[in-house]
Parts: structure tokens; C-alpha cells; sequence
């Protein structure tokens, strides 16, 4: 029977000793003699697996010693512990599933390159942890979008990104797509990503807020299993009722400004540099 990586660790007690079959890229190997120690990659996570000469034979052992990190193999063993406590899978049979004609980025560094990791982000997901995570996620979330949206009877509709007449909606609908800006503001605006619009007849703002703080706490409990978060260093409980205030409010709440007051954009620069607030400088 075939497993990944995490059910074999959640299920060793009742695997200890018996067959299974793994498959996944190999990211490391130790070459020791007639024997070896790999560690190969499936989407949920890495194993490490013993190779010895004595049970795959030397053929294909000699084969084992050539395989290349990021070449996608499948190892078929059995389940143990080694003397340091790791859950791994003794090998019987390996075989080469595919060939990485590419070279991997030096495991000790990774991909570090925004840009690349961007243009390139089937590397950046094969060598950064973190990023198949967040992706992961999500994938998961928009699927639990879809699925809280559709449970409350809007339905999902598409319409042209490029289109030279406005558009609008009046009924129950939303969409989930790419949009693209030109706008160049800074790094952290991206001119192309996914937006979800929400439409809905016969409500008010506060309908909206009350349907996108739903969403929100369901979302996470469903993808998560908690509203429980840490984001930016702050730990959010989304299962809470959400602070609803004004940006006028907010900002004089939390900087003691009343913007309402503020006269020109010289004085706004003014008080901003008090406050040590960055901004950029750009032309009327």
C-alpha cells in the first residue's frame, strides 16, 4: 500500500515492520559503503529511508549511488526506528520514477531570490517549506471561500478582465480571478493578483461586514481548525467579534489625529513625520 509521509509517522505503532511504498524527490543522500541514507520529499513532508547493497542488490544499488538530488524515486520497505529514534523505511526495491534534468538550488541556502522565487515558483515550492505551506493553505482557503459563498446561495459567475465597459452586478453573485494593476506604487503593491468580489441585493454596508466577518472566523476554523492566529507578530482570535470604526476613528484613535481637521497636504506630511509615518513622495 502506497503512503505519504505524514501518515506513516502518525501510524507507526500500527505500521512497525510492515510494508509500505513512498515516493518523492530526493533531496539528500549519504553514501556509506554498501549502504545509504536518503531523504526524499512527498507533499507532505520528508522521510528518510536505509538503502544497503545486500537488499536491492548490487545493480540497482550501484544505480541508487547515481541518482541525483531532485530526481523523483520510489522506494518500497519496511517501517522502523533507527537507533536515534527516526521513523524511516528500510528499502527492498528502489526504482527511478523520473529524471530532474535541473539542478536544485544548494540545499543550505535555498531560493532565495525574490524575483525568482516569483518566475519560478515550482523551485521555490520544491525547496522552501514555508511557501508549499502558505500554498497549501491556500488553495484550501479559496475552496472554503467557495464552499461558505455557495452554502448561502450566491453563485459564482465570470467576467471579462478587459473589457472597455464597467461593470456591476445586482443580484447574489461573486467572483474569484486574477486582476492586474499598472500602478508601481512600491515593492509591496503587486501589479497582478487574486481578488473575490462579492455582490449582494437588498442589504447595506453593514449586511457586507457582517457576511465578510463570517467568512473570515469560517474560513479559518475549517482550513485550520482555530480562529486562533499569529500574524505580523499579534495574535488574532477571528472567533471574536470584529471592531467595526471609521478610518477617520481609527486613525485619530490610535494617533490622536483628527484628520477631519487636517487642513492641506503640507500639513498631513507635517504631522505625518511626527508620527513617523513613511511615505512617498509623488507628483500631483
Amino acid at each position: 500500500p502506497y503512503f505519504h509521509s505524514d501518515e506513516i509517522r502518525a501510524n507507526f505503532d500500527a505500521l512497525e515492520n510492515k510494508d509500505v511504498c513512498i515516493a518523492g524527490r530526493l533531496m539528500s543522500k549519504r553514501i556509506m559503503g554498501k549502504a545509504s541514507f536518503c531523504n526524499i520529499q512527498d507533499r507532505n513532508g520528508l522521510m528518510q529511508s536505509y538503502v544497503s547493497k545486500n537488499d536491492i542488490g548490487e545493480e540497482d544499488y550501484a544505480a541508487f549511488k547515481k541518482y541525483d538530488i531532485g530526481d523523483i524515486i520510489g522506494i518500497k520497505g519496511f517501517v522502523f526506528k533507527t537507533k536515534t529514534g527516526e521513523i524511516s523505511v528500510h528499502a527492498k526495491e528502489v526504482v527511478l520514477l523520473s529524471k530532474s534534468l535541473q539542478v536544485l538550488p544548494e540545499k543550505f541556502h535555498g531560493l532565495k531570490d525574490q524575483e525568482l522565487r516569483y518566475r519560478q515558483r515550482y523551485v521555490d515550492l520544491i525547496v522552501n517549506p514555508e511557501s508549499r505551506d502558505t500554498f497549501i493553505k491556500r488553495s484550501k482557503i479559496i475552496t472554503e471561500i467557495r464552499r461558505f459563498l455557495d452554502a448561502k446561495g450566491f453563485l459564482e459567475v465570470e467576467t471579462p478582465v478587459l473589457q472597455t465597459i464597467p461593470g456591476g452586478a445586482s443580484a447574489r453573485v461573486y467572483e474569484i480571478g486574477r486582476v492586474f494593476r499598472n500602478e508601481g506604487i512600491s515593492v509591496r503593491h503587486n501589479p497582478e493578483f487574486t481578488l473575490m468580489e462579492l455582490y449582494q441585493a437588498y442589504t447595506d454596508y453593514k449586511g457586507m461586514m457582517d457576511i465578510t466577518e463570517e467568512m473570515f472566523r469560517t474560513v479559518a476554523q475549517n482550513v485550520l481548525g482555530t480562529t486562533k492566529i499569529t500574524y505580523g507578530g499579534y495574535d488574532l482570535d477571528l472567533g471574536q467579534p470584529f471592531e467595526r470604526i471609521t478610518m477617520t476613528d481609527a486613525v485619530k484613535q490610535f494617533t490622536g489625529v483628527d484628520f477631519d481637521q487636517v487642513k492641506d497636504t503640507e500639513e498631513a506630511k507635517k504631522i505625518a513625520a511626527e508620527k513617523g509615518v513613511e511615505f512617498e513622495e509623488r507628483p500631483v
